[in-house]
């Protein structure tokens, strides 16, 4: 990363943020800005739809015959962001899988508090599943709180007695909503965009007075025993940091697979920024590698099984 692509970034960034105490719906409308500013690839097409019952946009590439499928959880700390607004790093992940991405409109807090994203999450990849796509062709994303729910999503499947995708990838994954993470504080000065405080003021309006560390709130605590392969990258400069690394931790003592990707330099979900980050592209291309990796290797098991 040239200093010119990091001071580029940062001034964004910076010029992004907006104060934890303003209006939830304000709020809404500067994330729509935010990420509506960066236009899709002309490759890209996206269309409304449901599955399960759940809105989705469906996100496919021109050029790509797509093999398998992408479910995409857009971040958003379960208050904001959309389907739509997600499509852009939906469609990076589809394009490096052979994929379609189906970008998942789950409800949000306040209107709705756990567990509508959660039970939305789950209805969507059971529909995915009843419409004939096998398990072993899907994988998981999710970049910040979609992160957190795409392992949520995981662990509620398998409770579920519901076969697994062949892998998962979260990006700055927000999985700890007690705020235990050293680097809520320690990396504070040094993420742009992420707080504590923003994270404190917008937590009540999801849990709605359930327990924060429950595992399916905060899936860092849940039992993450019988997953598939988890792929989490996160940048040195978010407060996220730590979940990222607790989290492989916690998949590592479960026997997950689990490959902790660490940027240094960058900030909360940086590979957004792909069309002006240098370290995103390197990152998309990574995850993309691994997650076709798996997902050939589900698809030899599963052939195997049969």
């Amino acid at each position: 990363m040239s200093a010119e692509q990091r001071e580029n970034l940062e001034a964004i960034l910076r010029q992004s943020a907006f104060p934890a105490d303003i209006d939830l719906e304000e709020q809404r409308r500067l994330l729509r800005e935010l990420l509506s500013a960066q236009p899709l690839p002309a490759d890209v097409t996206v269309t409304a739809s449901t599955l399960g019952g759940v809105p989705i946009a469906k996100v496919t590439v021109d050029g790509v015959e797509p093999r398998h499928t992408v479910l995409y959880f857009h971040g958003g700390v379960y208050v904001m962001g959309d389907a739509f607004t997600a499509a852009d790093l939906a469609s990076q992940v589809a394009r490096r899988t052979g994929a379609k991405a189906i970008s998942v409109d789950y409800r949000l807090a306040p209107e709705h508090p756990y567990p509508a994203a959660v039970d939305d999450a789950l209805a969507a990849y059971e529909g995915l599943l009843q419409n004939g796509t096998a398990a072993s062709d899907i994988v998981f994303a999710g970049e910040s709180a979609g992160g957190g729910l795409a392992v949520a999503t995981m662990v509620n499947a398998r409770d579920h007695g519901l076969p697994l995708p062949a892998a998962a990838y979260v990006m700055s994954p927000y999985v700890d909503l007690t705020l235990a993470g050293a680097t809520m504080e320690t990396k504070g000065a040094v993420d742009p965009l992420m707080s504590r405080q923003g994270f404190l003021a917008q937590i009540a309006n999801y849990t709605s007075g359930q327990d924060a560390a429950f595992g399916l709130i905060s899936p860092i605590f849940a039992d993450l025993s019988g997953l598939p392969p988890l792929v989490i990258q996160v940048g040195t400069y978010e407060v996220l940091l730590d979940d990222a690394i607790r989290l492989a931790g916690a998949a590592a003592a479960a026997d997950v697979e689990v490959v902790l990707d660490v940027t240094p330099g960058v900030t909360h979900v940086f590979q957004a920024y792909h069309a002006i980050l240098d370290e995103a592209v390197v990152a998309l291309d990574r995850a993309g590698q691994r997650l076709s990796a798996h997902l050939a290797g589900a698809k030899r098991v599963t052939a195997h099984a049969e």
